[in-house]
């Protein structure tokens, strides 16, 4: 790391923008909000990106199910706005981390996904994403980082772990899918973790950001009701054909770490010890934020 490098953080205001801003702290960094940058103008992309030493996407559209009618506008921002922002770093020789997700692949695995595992994404969000990764490594083949991610919850806004908080407040019991698998990833260790990676020059491609081990979501709410005072056995299993949504889920969304290892640094603290971490630090506190998707 040079102690001068100049940072460029986009999607500053959502959760692991947040984070980011935080693992960041004491060094020269500007964060952008969507008012503040529209990712989709290359002109202002390219106006905006020079000067900065690394540049770090954290937005994205988000919404996966509302992606299966609307998935040009999903593609703008997943994709097109990604490629404009390679390409403005690669203009000037800027490192481009951008965070993807395990959604680019089908989910019928039954080990872990290796980073070099071929895309096969199964809904238009996750269509969208596998888009971006494409465009970003070929526009900038010799400064991308590609993070994919998966089952992130953090301080800001409304995620899983805080909607078991709710519930658990207002039910006597809830049921929660038993049948998809996956790693539970605090945003806090994920922002830290970028900044390692970086710190450490890494060599660029394709990282698996996600928590060590693995659970389903049933397995994750158990834990959040112990972790909170809450008894486990109020929650109960269940499979997805009680959620069904307009976009289908990967059933199994676990990520290898292959590549941490490869390049000399340990991979994200297993999802069990998350958490923890995340009630220590008042995450798992009841806000008035809408209570998210249940899974």
């Amino acid at each position: 790391m040079k102690a001068s490098q100049r940072y460029l953080i986009t999607g500053a205001a959502g959760m692991l923008g947040q984070d980011l801003q935080r693992a960041l702290q004491g060094r020269d960094v500007t964060a952008l909000r969507r008012t503040d940058l529209d990712i989709t103008d290359a002109d202002a992309v390219v106006a905006t990106v020079a000067g900065y030493d690394v540049v770090i996407n954290a937005a994205a559209y988000t919404a996966v199910d509302q992606a299966e009618t609307d998935e040009s506008a999903a593609h703008l921002l997943n994709a097109t706005a990604v490629e404009h922002l390679a390409k403005a770093a690669a203009a000037t020789g800027a490192k481009f981390v951008h965070y993807s997700t395990d959604y680019v692949f089908q989910g019928d695995a039954t080990e872990p996904y290796d980073e070099d595992a071929p895309r096969d994404p199964l809904n238009a969000y996750g269509r969208t994403k596998a888009d971006g990764e494409i465009a970003a490594l070929a526009a900038h083949p010799d400064g991308t980082y590609i993070i994919r991610t998966a089952w992130l919850y953090g301080a800001a806004g409304g995620n899983f772990a805080k909607t078991m908080v709710k519930l658990a407040g207002s039910h006597p019991e809830i049921t929660v899918v038993d049948d998809q698998r996956g790693q539970p990833t605090y945003t806090r260790d994920l922002a830290e973790q970028t900044v390692r990676l970086l710190d450490a020059d890494a060599p660029v491609g394709i990282y698996h950001g996600t928590s060590s081990g693995e659970c389903t979501w049933f397995d994750f709410a158990r834990e959040i009701f112990r972790l909170t005072g809450n008894d486990p056995e109020r929650v109960k299993p269940t499979d997805s054909s009680a959620f069904v949504r307009p976009a289908a889920r990967p059933a199994y969304s676990v990520l290898g770490h292959r590549r941490w290892h490869e390049a000399g640094l340990e991979p994200i603290r297993d999802w069990r010890e998350a958490i923890a971490a995340a009630a220590d630090d008042g995450v798992l506190v009841v806000d008035p934020t809408p209570v998210a998707e249940v899974r």
